[in-house]
């Protein structure tokens, strides 16, 4: 099992940047696949982007191409969510996720209890 921790959310205004973290703790952090989700008020939660387990792939959400950028380091147990040019639609709830398993996968099967971000207009 493994437990994760995020960090780094916080109140910004529109056009900021924001670097998420999430610490794992447990297993082998290296033996999952990473991906962030966010969860805005009243909304379902959906995927934002996810990493490989060497890091060597990512997959993005639309919404959030060219804007973020998820990576990770092994050694130090943490996946990482840069965030540019922030947009009030990106205010939510930030959870990392790990999953056992090949690239790609389908199912998460840990999750941290996330990260507040607020984007102010």
């Amino acid at each position: 099992q493994v437990q994760l921790v995020e960090s780094g959310g916080g109140l910004v205004q529109v056009g900021d940047s924001l670097r998420l973290s999430c610490v794992a703790s447990g297993r082998t952090f290296s033996r999952y696949v990473m991906g962030w989700f966010r969860q805005a008020p009243g909304k379902e939660r959906e995927f934002v982007a996810a990493i490989s387990r060497s890091g060597g792939y990512t997959n993005y959400a639309d919404s959030v191409k060219g804007r973020c950028t998820i990576s990770r380091d092994n050694a130090k147990n943490t996946v990482y969510l840069q965030m540019n040019n922030l947009k009030p639609e990106d205010t939510a709830v930030y959870s990392c996720a790990a999953a056992e398993g090949s690239w790609p996968v389908t199912q998460y099967n840990y999750w941290g209890q996330g990260t507040h971000v607020t984007v102010s207009s």
